[in-house]
């Protein structure tokens, strides 16, 4: 029988690593703010509701949301993850399952999302986590296993031993618990860390000592599931997302020449045998027909051209329809407006 999902995006911190004024979540990767991309696979999952967390620049974020069927729930103070998933509980009444991530995690799939549900459901857990492996662990919660390799509990960075900093497998920060076991679990959760704060990923320990089952799923590729937190790995996202809208285009008969310094929109459509030169852009809903070519270091946005159609390098078209077999010369500007 199929149990009733609600999901929860936490998009209420500062990240103060990012040096912005501006909220994490807002940031841009691959022409749209994180969380939309975050947003996108929870919707895609399976999910029956969604209800975001906000807080710093509370107002900024929820017009972001414009658009999306979600919820949005106001933490008035960041006192910890596991105070923010408690804000949300009037926002899951009714729901059998409650799937807990990141906004800041923009390279999420939703096929990683129903894996993870797929698993909670197949071992009957009260919780699942998702895990990957690092070289690097510095940071992030570690996993602990007993000798059996059952989960026992997530410690924190700043709260772990020299030995269990060792530990390569790491917390990915998303979660699938039934609704009833985590807020009562969350009622449970104190401060007493290094931080001061309510950790949501105490709810793990709390499971253990209750005996429930508890699951967690590694996944493979680590670049998947963690946050951004800096510009460095806002870049590494947006090369990742690049890359992946990229192969698509080139499976579906796109010759790109280029694909490391081409960039196409994912609300474009691109027909196939058409040619990108390398340091193309192309936005804003554009629809090349079939057997284009579009020369070196042209930006295309919103426009429509027919079959056949050759832009000459360094022009830029903002808008307008172009018919079969149009040629617009090199260095051309044009828009629509």
């Amino acid at each position: 029988m199929s149990r009733s999902i609600a999901g929860i995006v936490l998009a209420a911190g500062k990240g103060t690593r990012m040096k912005s004024e501006r909220a994490k979540v807002l940031h841009e990767v691959f022409f749209r703010p994180m969380v939309h991309h975050v947003l996108d696979a929870v919707t895609d999952a399976g999910t029956d509701r969604c209800a975001v967390i906000v807080g710093h620049q509370r107002e900024a974020v929820c017009a972001a949301l414009a658009g999306y069927a979600v919820t949005p729930v106001v933490q008035e103070e960041q006192l910890g993850t596991g105070h923010a998933v408690r804000c949300a509980e009037a926002a899951c009444a009714g729901a059998d399952l409650v799937l807990i991530l990141c906004g800041d995690t923009p390279l999420i799939r939703a096929e990683t999302l129903r894996a993870l549900i797929e698993v909670h459901r197949r071992h009957g857990a009260t919780l699942t986590l998702m895990s990957t492996l690092v070289e690097e662990p510095f940071g992030y919660g570690r996993i602990l296993v007993d000798a059996r390799g059952a989960v026992q509990a997530i410690v924190e960075e700043k709260d772990a031993t020299d030995e269990q900093r060792a530990i390569r497998e790491i917390n990915a920060g998303i979660y699938l618990a039934d609704r009833r076991f985590l807020f009562d679990a969350l009622r449970r959760v104190g401060t007493d860390n290094s931080q001061g704060e309510v950790y949501l990923t105490d709810i793990v320990a709390i499971a253990a000592r209750q005996g429930v089952r508890v699951e967690k799923w590694c996944h493979p590729q680590a670049i998947d599931v963690l946050g951004v937190n800096s510009r460095i790995e806002l870049a590494q996202a947006q090369a990742a997302l690049q890359q992946r809208r990229n192969r698509e285009l080139m499976l579906a008969g796109v010759t790109l020449e280029a694909p490391a310094t081409t960039l196409v929109g994912p609300d474009c459509t691109i027909g196939a045998d058409t040619v990108l030169h390398g340091g193309v852009r192309i936005e804003g809903g554009a629809v090349l027909g079939r057997a284009c070519r579009i020369e070196a270091n042209c930006v295309l946005r919103g426009c429509r051209l027919g079959d056949g159609v050759t832009v000459g390098a360094n022009s830029v078209l903002h808008g307008g329809e172009f018919p079969a077999g149009t040629i617009v010369p090199p260095l051309t500007a044009r828009s629509a407006a």
